[in-house]
C-alpha cells in the first residue's frame, strides 16, 4: 500500500484546499434548526462544485472521481474544520445503496435531490429491542393495494426530525429464518402514519428520534432490491456507512490530538506523556486502517467488513482522547462547558452507533479472521 499522493492527487488536494478556504462558511451556529440549513446551504455549495457526491457515477450527478480522491476530500473538510453536510445518510449510505441495488426508475427519482440536499435522509433500522440484533425486528410491512402497510417502532433514527425519505427495514415475511423475511424500502416520512419523537441526549442536543409508524402507505415501487431481499440490501447500507465516513472520522481524531497536544505541551506528568503517546500511536493506525479499507473496496468495488474494525478502533480511541481531555482538566472540568466538555459527552455514543463495539467485534472475528461462530 503505498500512501505517496500522485500528482494528479496533489493537484486535486492542492485546488480543493483552496476552494475551501476560499468558500469556508465559518462557525456553525449553535441553535439547532439555524445548524441545519447552514450545512444545507454548505452542502448545495459544494454540490454546484460538484462534490457532494463525488465518487458518484457522473450519470447520476457525482464526479466520478477516485476513492482517493474521497478519501483526501473528507481529510481536507476535516483539516479545513468546515462543517459536514446537512444529507450525511443519504450521500454516504441511501445513495450508493440506492446506485448499487436500486431501478432505474428509483434512481432517476431520488439520486439529485439527495445530492442537492433538497431530501433529507434517514436511516430506519434498530427497534427498542433489536438495535445489535437487526434480523429481529418487529416493524411488519403487509401488501395492500399497490404497495405496504407498514406498522412499527424504530428509534435512534439520526435526523428523522428533519427527513423526507426513510431507509426503512421491516418485516414481510412471517415464516421464513428472520435474515430472510426482511425488505429495504424508501419510506415517505411526510404521511400521517409517521410520527417523529426527538429524543435529547446528554449534550442537550435531539439528534436521535424515535420513530412511531401506524399503517404508513409505502408503494411497491419503493421496494429496493426486492421483496425479502432486505437483509443484503442493507449489508450494503451499512458497510458504506462504515467506510463512507471513515476518513472524516479519523480526520477529526487527528485535528483533536493534535489540540489536545499543544494543550499540554511543557507537561513532565509521566502518565499523561504515556497516554498521549498510547493515543497518538492508535490515531495512526487508524489512519492506516482506513487506506487499508479503501484500498480492499478499490479492489473489490465495494466496502468489506473490515470497515468494522476502523469503527471499533475510532470508538475506542475518540473515547479515550476525550476522557484524557478530561483528566487532565481535573475537577473543573465537571464545571466548564466548552468543546473538550461536548466533545467528552458526545463520544458516550461512539461505541453504540453505528453497531456496538461488541457486535463489530464478532463481525471482524467471523468475516475478517474467520473464526468459528461463537
Amino acid at each position: 500500500m503505498d500512501l505517496t499522493l500522485s500528482p494528479a492527487e496533489e493537484e486535486f488536494r492542492d485546488g480543493l484546499r483552496a476552494w475551501i478556504a476560499e468558500h469556508h462558511p465559518g462557525r456553525e451556529p449553535d441553535a439547532d434548526e439555524e445548524a441545519f440549513r447552514f450545512r444545507r446551504d454548505w452542502q448545495r455549495k459544494l454540490n454546484d462544485r460538484g462534490w457532494a457526491g463525488l465518487t458518484w457515477p457522473s450519470e447520476f450527478g457525482g464526479a466520478g472521481a477516485t476513492m482517493i480522491e474521497q478519501a483526501i476530500f473528507f481529510e481536507e473538510i476535516a483539516r479545513a474544520r468546515a462543517p459536514q453536510m446537512a444529507n450525511v445518510l443519504g450521500l454516504t449510505m441511501g445513495g450508493p445503496t440506492v446506485i448499487a441495488h436500486g431501478t432505474d426508475e428509483q434512481k432517476e427519482r431520488f439520486l439529485a435531490p439527495i445530492l442537492s440536499a433538497d431530501e433529507i435522509w434517514c436511516q430506519g433500522f434498530s427497534e427498542p429491542e433489536s438495535g445489535s440484533d437487526l434480523a429481529s425486528l418487529k416493524t411488519r410491512a403487509v401488501p395492500s393495494g399497490d404497495g405496504y402497510v407498514v406498522t412499527g417502532q424504530k428509534v435512534w433514527t439520526t435526523f428523522a426530525h428533519e427527513s423526507k425519505w426513510c431507509m426503512l427495514l421491516a418485516r414481510t415475511n412471517q415464516d421464513a429464518p428472520k435474515h430472510r423475511g426482511l425488505t429495504y424500502f424508501l419510506m415517505d416520512m411526510e404521511q400521517d402514519g409517521v410520527e417523529v419523537r426527538p429524543l435529547v441526549q446528554i449534550t442537550g442536543e435531539a439528534e436521535f428520534n424515535e420513530l412511531f409508524i401506524e399503517e404508513a402507505h409505502i408503494p411497491a415501487e419503493n421496494v429496493v432490491g426486492g421483496v425479502d431481499n432486505g437483509w443484503r440490501v442493507a449489508i450494503t447500507t451499512l458497510m458504506h456507512e462504515r467506510a463512507g465516513l471513515a476518513f472524516a472520522l479519523q480526520a477529526r481524531v487527528q485535528i483533536a490530538l493534535g489540540e489536545l497536544i499543544d494543550e499540554l505541551k511543557g507537561t513532565t506528568d509521566p502518565i499523561v506523556r504515556q497516554r498521549l503517546a498510547q493515543l497518538s500511536i492508535e490515531a495512526n493506525v487508524l489512519r492506516l486502517l482506513a487506506y487499508r479499507g479503501l484500498t480492499t473496496a478499490m479492489k473489490s468495488g465495494e466496502p468489506g467488513p473490515e470497515g468494522s474494525l476502523g469503527k471499533w478502533l475510532w470508538a475506542d480511541v475518540n473515547q479515550g482522547l476525550t476522557e484524557l481531555a478530561q483528566d487532565v482538566r481535573g475537577p473543573r472540568a465537571a464545571l466548564v462547558d466548552d468543546r473538550w466538555t461536548y466533545r467528552y459527552l458526545r463520544a458516550r455514543a461512539n461505541s453504540i452507533e453505528g453497531g456496538t463495539t461488541e457486535i463489530l467485534k464478532n463481525i471482524v472475528a467471523e468475516r475478517v479472521l474467520g473464526l468459528p461462530r461463537g
